[in-house]
């Protein structure tokens, strides 16, 4: 028995690895909006695809969102996700969720290095997104169902209607804090920019433009949150606070570093640089939605997506003419 496991197991590592070794005609990193419109495209081109994900879209972390076309009820980030899973299988595109640790272009292709297995592709797809940075005493079992009911709020250009003449706090400061202060001062007169850590780091034109919107400012650190009743409290250098919803403005960590390391460049902040046709720096290697500096919004994320898919399918073209 324990040597026809073993060669049942010898044979199943064989053919992942043919498998493996295969050439794609693109690798798509990431099952956000971005990776599975990409997905939904090529597949419809009848190119031959891979796409991994590692399981932390930030899109699954929506509850529900009002903005997004198509939806006069709202849709939840999961259900969203789910219809775009179902319409990418239609056309054979199917998701292995696994972590991509390395992209290595090699004469004029890709091996793509996960946990488990190498493979080779033609082109290169990343739409990893991003993580937002929290407040660091706001605990998982505060801040998971905070974000489901809303008491925390990551995109006020998403739901800052949902706020609309409510009590908001946002968790920030300098010139991040103070624009998304701002930003929200147009939904709410109610606003608060609350110092993450200590004394908030203004300068006076900072001050100047919250003290002219009538926004307030208090100093940190933030901590003791918790749901109370159907508000979030916590506790703040002028004593504890309680707000209809709050928006953490902390800024965000750019899952870029896959195509940086392959030579792609990036800005500052990590967001990858792309022409007009989603294109980076390194030939062959694509990238779509937040992972790329632009407005971090579905749709756009889906627009850029289609481009990239579109792009990717006319150069493959050009190398090797596609035919039925």
């Amino acid at each position: 028995m324990y040597i026809h496991r073993a060669l049942e197991n010898a044979k199943e590592r064989c053919r992942a690895s043919r498998f493996a070794l295969a050439m794609d005609d693109c690798i798509i990193i990431g099952a956000g909006p971005a990776g599975l419109t990409a997905a939904i495209y090529l597949a419809r081109y009848h190119l031959r695809i891979h796409m991994f994900d590692s399981g932390s879209s930030r899109a699954a972390m929506i509850p529900c969102t009002h903005n997004h076309a198509g939806f006069p009820e709202g849709i939840s980030g999961k259900a969203l996700l789910s219809r775009m899973h179902d319409q990418a299988r239609r056309y054979g595109a199917h998701c292995t969720p696994r972590r991509v640790t390395a992209i290595h272009p090699e004469n004029g292709h890709f091996r793509v290095v996960t946990d488990e297995a190498e493979y080779r592709t033609r082109t290169v797809l990343l739409a990893t997104g991003v993580v937002n940075h929290r407040p660091r005493k706001l605990l998982p079992e505060v801040h998971d169902p905070a974000l489901e009911r809303g008491l925390i709020r990551y995109c006020p250009v998403c739901d800052g209607y949902e706020v609309t003449d409510k009590r908001v706090g946002v968790i920030g400061t300098s010139d991040h804090g103070m624009r998304e202060a701002l930003f929200l001062r147009g939904f709410t007169r109610d606003v608060t920019l609350i110092a993450p850590d200590a004394a908030h780091d203004l300068d006076p034109q900072c001050a100047k433009a919250l003290d002219e919107a009538g926004v307030a400012r208090i100093d940190g650190p933030c901590g003791g949150w918790a749901i109370e009743g159907e508000q979030i409290a916590l506790d703040t250098a002028n004593g504890r606070m309680r707000f209809d919803s709050v928006y953490p403005a902390m800024g965000s960590r750019i899952r870029s570093e896959l195509a940086v390391s392959a030579g792609a460049k990036a800005d500052p902040s990590g967001c990858l640089e792309v022409d007009d046709h989603q294109r980076t720096s390194v030939p062959g290697l694509f990238a779509a939605g937040d992972v790329v500096k632009g407005l971090d919004q579905i749709s756009h994320a889906m627009g850029e997506a289609g481009v990239a898919a579109t792009t990717i399918r006319n150069l493959l073209n050009e190398q090797s003419p596609i035919r039925r």
